[in-house]
């Protein structure tokens, strides 16, 4: 995350990151979720915040989606995740309405197993529930050797190239591949030019947002951030036909085509009404391609050569994607996560209505 969209040190609160997952699954399991669900939800959350994901972490979705949709019964507590229909490389999984991590979870483990016996795993989920940090899900394939695909489609926020009506979801798109002894590849971004929940965080913080990422009720590009929210009209990646709108606009629509219509959940602009979206998950046996090792040490050779590049004026170093992740992960796990003290508050206030200790 871009470093002026991060909570400053002077009003953060670095919390322990095994003590905000233990409070996160005592609160979920209060509102009726399973212990063992519960606490994937929780791990789903930290992560992000551990990998300085804080747009997908603990500031924005436990206050703004989870809870709201949890106290209202739009998110069923204890769904019967299961399998409507499969061969031997791919399955449909219906969610239930539980919470997106839950289905989330199940159905890339069954994409993992099917790549094991197969070479390849192709798994669609239809009526789930946001799932949070879609690398979460890509990343569950590394330590299997395999490559993984996360995408999901979510609700109309963000206008097609040229429109004035969001028509679709920010519908992030993450790949994972392993390496041998560099950092592994973690691809994880919205086919917008920003993730809603950023735009929600530089609310919270009280920051403007660059031109680009919005637009007003008018349609009428915007820097402020509740504008914005106000509007939930965002830019497809690019913004504009110059800049390459056209691509995030058509990235979008391919997230609907796997995880909307593939499924049956429905596109972006149909699930504002059926309450539900639909995930896609993909797992890569890399041995089914070419020798593991082969593979591994032609990653690292790629990603090394790609660090090694010339840097522009006034940046010191080329990153490639997961390496910031997993800098802030070794960071954060070392010296906490830094959450918003009024996040905080916010997490003890809800602990105590919940009846749960709210120590952190």
């Amino acid at each position: 995350m871009m470093k002026w969209l991060k909570v400053q040190e002077d009003q953060a609160i670095r919390v322990n990151h095994e003590k905000l997952q233990s409070l996160l699954t005592r609160i979920f399991a209060r509102f009726g979720l399973r212990e063992e669900d519960a606490a994937v939800c929780a791990d789903v959350l930290v992560l992000a915040d551990l990998r300085g994901v804080d747009s997908h972490g603990v500031s924005n979705a436990v206050k703004n989606i989870y809870v709201p949709a949890l106290k209202d019964g739009r998110i069923n507590p204890k769904p019967t995740v299961r399998v409507v229909k499969e061969n031997a490389t791919t399955a449909v999984v219906d969610g239930d309405k539980g919470m997106g991590m839950i289905a989330g979870v199940y159905s890339m483990n069954l994409a993992i197993k099917k790549a094991r016996e197969t070479g390849v795993g192709m798994v669609t989920t239809t009526n789930s529930k946001h799932y949070g940090m879609a690398g979460y899900y890509a990343m569950m394939a590394l330590p299997h050797d395999m490559i993984g695909w996360s995408m999901t489609n979510s609700g109309p926020s963000v206008v097609p190239l040229w429109g004035r009506e969001a028509m679709l979801g920010t519908n992030p798109i993450a790949i994972a591949a392993p390496t041998k002894n560099e950092v592994p590849f973690v691809f994880d971004v919205a086919t917008s030019t920003v993730a809603a929940q950023k735009v929600a965080v530089a609310g919270i913080l009280g920051v403007q947002i660059p031109e680009g990422w919005a637009v007003d009720k008018e349609g009428t590009p915007t820097t402020n951030p509740l504008a914005a929210r106000e509007s939930r009209m965002l830019l497809p990646l690019g913004a504009t036909r110059e800049q390459g709108g056209h691509k995030g606009y058509g990235l979008a629509v391919i997230v609907d085509i796997f995880c909307g219509i593939l499924s049956g959940a429905g596109y972006s602009k149909e699930l504002t009404e059926r309450q539900q979206v639909g995930h896609f998950f993909g797992a890569f046996d890399i041995g089914a391609f070419r020798q593991l090792d082969e593979f591994k040490e032609h990653m690292d050779k790629m990603v090394r050569a790609l660090g090694a590049t010339p840097t522009t004026e006034g940046h010191d170093r080329v990153y490639v994607a997961g390496e910031p992740d997993y800098e802030s992960e070794v960071e954060r796990r070392k010296n906490g996560i830094p959450l918003h003290k009024d996040v905080v508050a916010y997490l003890r206030d809800l602990a105590r209505e919940m009846d749960v200790d709210p120590d952190l």
